[in-house]
C-alpha cells in the first residue's frame, strides 16, 4: 500500500464538477509532478475547499491512494502573489493549460516547478506579459527533451552569424540548411543572436521569439487546442488590436 502523500507543494492547473458535490481537481506539484485529486464535498456550498482550490494559490497538500486518481485530505494554503490584471489572469490560465495538457502524470520535475513559481511572481508585476510567457514556455520545452540554444545550428554546429537567415525545427532546433522537417524559415541571424543574449524588448526579437515557441509549442500540443488561446486572443482583439502574446 502506497504511503500518504503529506504537506506537498501545489499548485491547482484544472478542477472539474466530479459526481454531485465533489471535485476533481488537476495539480502541478513540487515532488509529485502533475497529479489528480478528488477532493469529496468540495463542490457543496458549505465546504471551505471551493474557494481554496483556486489556481495560482500556492498550497501545501495532503493525499493517499494508489491508483492515477488520489484522494485530497487536508489542504493548507500559504500566501503567494496575486494576479489581478486580466492579461496576468489569461497568462497563467494559458500557462496552466499548456501545463495540464502535456505534462506526463507522476513525472517530478523542481526546475519547472520552481521556473513556474517564477513565473507567477513575474506576472503579478509586470504589465508587458510577452517577455514572461516566452521564457516560460523555452524553460518549459527544455524539461521536456526540446531544449536548444537561439544562435547555435544542431545540423552544422555552427554560431549564428547576424547577416544569416535561418531554419527552425521543434525536434532539432535551429538549423542552417533547409530541411523537410523545418516548420520555420527566414529567421533573422541578427535577431537570433540578441535571442540568445536575453533581447525580448525589440520588436524584431519578440516576433522571432514568439514564431519560434508557438511552432515550438502547437507541437508539443500535438493537435490538440487551446481554449485559453482564444480567452486571450478576444480580450486582445477587443482591447489592443491584432496584438496576440500567445
Amino acid at each position: 500500500m502506497s504511503r500518504p502523500v503529506q504537506q506537498e507543494p501545489a499548485y491547482v492547473l484544472h478542477r472539474r464538477p466530479y459526481r454531485e458535490t465533489s471535485l476533481m481537481v488537476d495539480l502541478f506539484t513540487l515532488n509529485a509532478g502533475r497529479v489528480t485529486v478528488i477532493a469529496r464535498g468540495a463542490n457543496s456550498a458549505r465546504s471551505p475547499l471551493k474557494a481554496q482550490l483556486q489556481p495560482f494559490q500556492p498550497l501545501l497538500l495532503d493525499w493517499t491512494g494508489r491508483s492515477d486518481l488520489k484522494t485530497l485530505t487536508q489542504t493548507d494554503v500559504r500566501p503567494g502573489p496575486s494576479l489581478t490584471k486580466t492579461l496576468a489572469l489569461y497568462s497563467g490560465l494559458y500557462i496552466n493549460e499548456l501545463l495540464q495538457r502535456t505534462l506526463p502524470l507522476a513525472d517530478p520535475n523542481p526546475r519547472l516547478f520552481a521556473a513556474y513559481i517564477q513565473l507567477l511572481e513575474d506576472l503579478s508585476r509586470v504589465s508587458d506579459v510577452e517577455p514572461v510567457l516566452r521564457r516560460f514556455e523555452k524553460a518549459f520545452a527544455g524539461e521536456l527533451g526540446y531544449s536548444f540554444a537561439w544562435d547555435q545550428t544542431t545540423d552544422t554546429n555552427e554560431e549564428v552569424v547576424n547577416h544569416g537567415q535561418y531554419y527552425y525545427d521543434p525536434q532539432q532546433g535551429i538549423l542552417a540548411l533547409p530541411s523537410e522537417t523545418a516548420r520555420l524559415q527566414g529567421l533573422s541571424g541578427e535577431a537570433l543572436r540578441a535571442l540568445a543574449a536575453g533581447d525580448l524588448e525589440s520588436v524584431e526579437c519578440r516576433r522571432v521569439a514568439k514564431r519560434v515557441t508557438r511552432v515550438l509549442v502547437d507541437f508539443l500540443l500535438q493537435g490538440r487546442e487551446l481554449n485559453s488561446r482564444r480567452l486571450f486572443s478576444s480580450h486582445l482583439s477587443s482591447s489592443q488590436g491584432d496584438r496576440n502574446d500567445l
